[in-house]
């Protein structure tokens, strides 16, 4: 069956914080030199141990889980320093640059060519109160057909409840959808027992995600176009 509809995940799928330039201040102050490119995977590293060991830690309360998060980090780029210290500074940091969730510069211009092509596009997202926030501030929330948030409807990912939960709500079936995310644990599995096809997004090829054999994985959400136009739609005839 065609392809006529996208979920996307949110968080380092359409919009990321841009982390990567407090760390580096940070490192600065330290009189440590490492580059944004360094810094770049170490978080990715990170990520993607998080997501693999420690499924839903990273959607809780930072404060949950940060300073230990932070340990995993300075290990990948070979740095150490006292936790607590190092994290109220950051926090610090971060709030000096005004660090926000911001859309990755091709978001806007990717919703807008799945709707050239009148694919549905909706949204299922383990997150907090503020995410419709998140999509208001990034003009984003007027792309989406549906928005399925955790924090709303008592459900999250990887469970299949709230997969069930939003098709129903868009009135598709599974499918005709296509899930997008860059957590293989929450987005990729979560979704397969709703029976959705997924791609995995993975920017720096099959950095931390050795270990895994999913078909297919993208860069970014800059081919999910061609990959629902074409793609799918070829495989589909």
């Amino acid at each position: 069956m065609n392809k006529s509809y996208a979920w996307f995940d949110l968080g380092y799928t359409l919009v990321y914080l841009p982390r990567e330039q407090g760390f580096y201040q940070y490192l600065q102050e330290q009189g440590i030199q490492r580059d944004i490119g360094q810094i770049e995977r170490a978080y990715h590293l990170t990520d993607k141990l998080f997501m693999r060991q420690y499924p839903g830690v990273l959607g809780k309360a930072q404060a949950t889980f940060f300073p230990w998060y932070l340990g995993v980090l300075n290990y990948q780029l070979g740095v150490q320093f006292d936790l607590h210290k190092q994290h109220q500074r950051l926090t610090a940091i971060g709030r000096e640059q005004g660090q926000n969730w911001c859309a990755f510069p091709f978001t806007v211009q990717v919703l807008q060519e799945l709707k050239r092509h009148s694919i549905g596009i909706g949204l299922i997202s383990n997150w907090d109160n503020t995410a419709r926030q998140v999509l208001d501030d990034n003009g984003l929330t007027d792309y989406f057909d549906h928005i399925v948030i955790s924090s709303e409807v008592g459900a999250e990912k990887p469970s299949r409840k709230i997969f069930d939960y939003s098709l129903r709500q868009a009135g598709i079936s599974p499918a005709e959808s296509v899930y997008v995310g860059d957590n293989y644990y929450d987005d990729v599995a979560g979704s397969s027992k709703a029976g959705l096809d997924s791609v995995l997004i993975n920017r720096f090829g099959r950095l931390g995600i050795e270990e895994l054999q999913h078909e297919p994985i993208v860069h970014s959400i800059e081919e999910i176009p061609s990959l629902i136009t074409t793609t799918y739609r070829r495989k589909s005839l």
